[in-house]
């Protein structure tokens, strides 16, 4: 058991820290103590220090056995589920002050009086009906997706079916069955014969839908896409239009093979695209919605932060992951998509370190909506040569692309390379001039043929 100075020198320790997400200083019990009682009840727990104004002073209180007992019956009368916290009076330099300890509660969200609060940094915070059910639905350790929704599984596409069991069986990570309907039930994408969220939104007809624009400025949108379809085909849909629209450069380094340079990094616009799917809200209709401009791509995802994940941690390689949709995590993870134990950003910066170091990544909550975003730095992106970022010119990339592809259009062209159209015709005119490039056949349904 502690002396009195372990005590002491312990309590001057909690004092000298100051208020922080576990420490509240008042002078005085009020209804304010009982709200913070129940933002440390819904957080990690913490302590409440009667007698010491804001700034960490000791005032001390004259409060006799029989109030403090009071405070805490208010406490109990005014909270639900009631609280039972404990106490105890200590003697600082002659001060009395009191420590109300409350302990996090296992079965949230407390509230006092029909409020519900949680604890950030060291100020207490008015929950949303939104995060109430988010944090209910935390501590049972259940998600949204694992709803069922009307429909059974000759509701769901075939061929999303198909696609989903090829995955998984060649990740390793799971053997499919004869039976996809067995693999569903045993994975939990169906329950007792109906349909999840989840696999509606995997292998179904939903509303869900990513929007992806390709802007010039930011009133000035130059393409318009918009994916609505099962999201194991989606990812891969989306992926084509995001290559679409960045830049994609060869390095020619003498060999017979070209090696291709990317504007940004494939696996890591992967992730952030996988990352904006499986943590969506799908509560809101709101698009997931992808902006490419010139030297960014920004990834929007209607949602908060889950769990007890912060913008902070999520910056440091110590995160630990909360899942707002567990079986969306799931099927991602089987078929060996992503890792589902948190590692994406710290993956996404590793990528950025290793390969793209002039790269920068950067997120953000705001309004609800959680953004990531990937930028080409300044000094190595210049618009009016990016050539210069590239080791090959543009005829160069025309007479790479053309010689893989000979049927693409000057509209693939200006696409893929991120030129203007007279620039297209200017550089193919000037090939043909060269005897590089012939035209064999039709505009329309004839091809190109580079001669060597």
């Amino acid at each position: 058991m502690k002396n009195i100075q372990t005590i002491t020198r312990d309590l001057l320790k909690l004092i000298q820290a100051g208020e922080s997400e576990t420490v509240e200083f008042k002078m005085s019990f009020s209804k304010a103590a009982i709200e913070t009682a129940v933002a440390f009840a819904n957080t990690k727990g913490g302590y409440i220090c009667i007698g010491i104004s804001d700034d960490g002073s000791v005032k001390g209180i004259t409060a006799t056995e029989n109030i403090i007992k009071e405070w805490l019956n208010q406490i109990k009368m005014l909270t639900l589920p009631q609280l039972f916290p404990h106490y105890n009076v200590y003697d600082l330099d002659g001060y009395k002050i009191v420590i109300i300890y409350v302990q996090e509660y296992p079965l949230k969200p407390i509230s006092c009086k029909g409020r519900y609060f949680t604890r950030h940094g060291a100020s207490n915070h008015l929950l949303s009906s939104d995060q109430i059910v988010d944090l209910r639905m935390q501590s049972l350790n259940m998600s949204f997706d694992s709803f069922t929704v009307e429909g059974d599984i000759n509701d769901l596409e075939s061929d999303a079916l198909q696609k989903f069991s090829n995955d998984i069986k060649k990740s390793g990570r799971y053997t499919p069955s004869k039976h996809i309907s067995l693999d569903l039930a045993k994975l939990g994408f169906i329950q007792n014969g109906n349909l999840t969220r989840a696999a509606e939104l995997l292998f179904g007809n939903h509303q869900t839908s990513i929007h992806i624009g390709r802007f010039k400025s930011r009133d000035t949108i130059i393409d318009d896409t918009v994916i609505r379809m099962p999201l194991v085909f989606a990812i891969d849909e989306a992926m084509n239009c995001i290559k679409r629209n960045i830049r994609l450069g060869y390095e020619f380094t003498g060999e017979l093979k070209r090696r291709e340079i990317w504007q940004y990094p494939l696996p890591v616009l992967r992730e952030l695209l996988l990352n904006a799917v499986i943590h969506k809200d799908y509560r809101d209709p709101t698009d997931i919605i992808i902006k490419i401009f010139d030297e960014h791509i920004e990834f929007m995802n209607p949602g908060e932060l889950f769990g007890s994940i912060t913008l902070e941690s999520l910056q440091t390689d110590f995160y630990k992951a909360s899942h707002r949709n567990k079986l969306l995590a799931e099927a991602f993870y089987l078929t060996g998509e992503v890792e589902k134990y948190g590692t994406g950003f710290i993956r996404i910066r590793t990528q950025l370190r290793n390969n793209y170091p002039d790269i920068n990544f950067s997120i953000d909550v705001n309004h609800g909506v959680f953004t990531a975003v990937i930028r080409t730095a300044p000094e190595t992106a210049p618009e009016t040569a990016p050539e210069t970022v590239y080791k090959t010119s543009t005829k160069e990339q025309i007479l790479a692309l053309i010689e893989e592809n000979p049927k693409l259009t000057k509209q693939n062209l200006m696409d893929l390379l991120n030129k203007a159209s007279g620039t297209i015709k200017e550089h193919i005119r000037n090939l043909q001039k060269e005897g590089k490039l012939k035209r064999i056949g039709p505009d329309k349904t004839g091809h190109w043929k580079v001669t060597k």
